[in-house]
């Protein structure tokens, strides 16, 4: 039995746990720092996410036999490093290689170099640059800060006066730090989301089930863009078809181009992609599971989670199973009421025993016997069915069993994906 640490404290995290229990090889599991709401499945550690020398010293002294990095911060500050200069194996990508997600500027002269589908850009590091550039650039377009920002760091302009206050708001006023100092100002794409998360040891990419993501705050796509409302799986978008086609011009090119820059990836390679009427885009890369798409896909993974978690570390992924089930996975993210802007936090939760195997917990502390809201995003409550639709009711049924104040949820998750099946 493996002694395991999960880094990280969301739902996100949560979805990886439970499923790293269900394989037999798997003994205790610590998530640093984890949250109040996983508790039930694993020993959380008052260890910050970040705070690398911490986790290290950790692993060290309980004999830590694998460790599994899953946000993006410490991915980028060389966690994995780290951890593996003192011994303990670990999923997910080296610093270098998380620069994919660490830099847009990077991934987007990545893509450039190695003819890898994504939207026609400009890079700044000047700010007057930048502004003089968007006098003539075609509008709507994109402005992206550099760095991490939280999820936040893009901006879709929909006039030259939004795009220059973007502009301003990330190189003058430093509104993501060090992360809005260099900038990418690109072509706005038009066409369906697909998030396709990927297992890679470097060598061989596995595509997990694809997903869909609901970004903005309120129903009918409208608010503020928040960390995601929602996810299913699969896409029904993303076809046999476009799958092929994006295996040939953007999976393989990408594990390729890293390995030939000196940077394998090895873990959770995350594509964000457009399928634009010109072909599949990719919009973005991230390094590791999105979240809330983690709450979707792994639900449908019937192979061991853990097995293939070591096959990427260990080069063997090309003979290990990964398989998915054919049915379909619904989440409703359950939200504080005001969040991504200002929220309220600190109610007590009611989560009914039989609803509870079912629940991510994102954003919630332990206060006594009682669950609290601690954060924007509170809860995940995931479903699996034969089909979309039963999923989403299934999903919804549960979400309306579980009750605390200032509770938000969207109402149509999934909407648009039935539309089209």
């Amino acid at each position: 039995m493996k002694n395991i640490i999960v880094v990280g404290g969301g739902g996100r995290e949560h979805a990886v746990i439970k499923k790293l229990k269900e394989s037999p090889e798997v003994g205790t599991i610590y998530a640093l720092p984890g949250n109040g709401g996983m508790e039930g499945d694993a020993v959380c550690v008052n260890v910050a996410a970040t705070d690398i020398d911490s986790i290290v010293k950790f692993a060290y002294e309980n004999k830590i036999d694998y460790a599994v990095v899953t946000p993006d911060d410490p991915l980028v500050l060389g966690a994995v490093d780290a951890l593996e200069a003192h011994g303990v194996p670990c999923f997910g990508p080296r610093a270098n290689a998380a620069i994919i997600e660490g830099s847009k500027v990077f991934s987007k002269n990545l893509m450039k170099k190695y003819g890898i589908p994504t939207a026609r850009y400009e890079t700044f590091d000047n700010e007057a640059a930048a502004l003089s550039y968007l006098e003539t650039a075609p509008i709507p377009t994109v402005v992206k800060a550099d760095g991490l920002a939280l999820g936040k760091g893009v901006i879709i302009a929909e006039t030259r006066d939004e795009a220059k206050a973007a502009v301003v708001s990330m190189m003058r006023d430093k509104k993501f730090g060090k992360s809005g100092e260099h900038i990418v100002i690109e072509e706005f794409l038009t066409g369906p989301e697909v998030s396709v998360l990927s297992f890679t040891d470097g060598e061989t990419v596995i595509p997990m089930v694809s997903s869909m993501d609901h970004k903005r705050a309120l129903d009918g796509d409208k608010g503020l863009n928040t960390g995601g409302m929602g996810t299913i799986a699969p896409n029904p978008y993303y076809t046999k078809e476009i799958a092929a086609v994006c295996m040939e011009t953007i999976f393989l090119p990408t594990i390729r181009a890293m390995k030939a820059e000196g940077r394998p990836f090895k873990g959770c390679l995350y594509f964000g992609l457009m399928l634009t009427p010109d072909g599949p885009k990719v919009i973005e890369y991230n390094c590791r599971f999105g979240d809330p798409e983690t709450q979707v896909v792994l639900p449908l993974l019937e192979s061991d989670l853990f097995t293939i978690m070591q096959a990427t570390t260990n080069g063997t992924l090309a003979e290990t199973e990964v398989k998915f089930s054919e049915k379909a996975a619904a989440c409703v993210i359950m939200a504080s009421a005001g969040y991504p802007a200002s929220y309220e936090k600190g109610f007590p939760m009611d989560i009914p025993a039989e609803v509870a195997p079912y629940v991510y917990v994102a954003g919630a502390k332990k206060d006594g016997d009682r669950l609290l809201t601690n954060g924007g995003r509170v809860l995940g409550v995931t479903a699996t069915a034969e089909d979309l639709k039963s999923a989403l009711a299934l999903a919804y049924s549960r979400v309306e069993r579980i009750s605390f104040a200032n509770a938000y949820y969207r109402k149509d998750i999934g909407k648009r994906a039935l539309e089209v099946l």
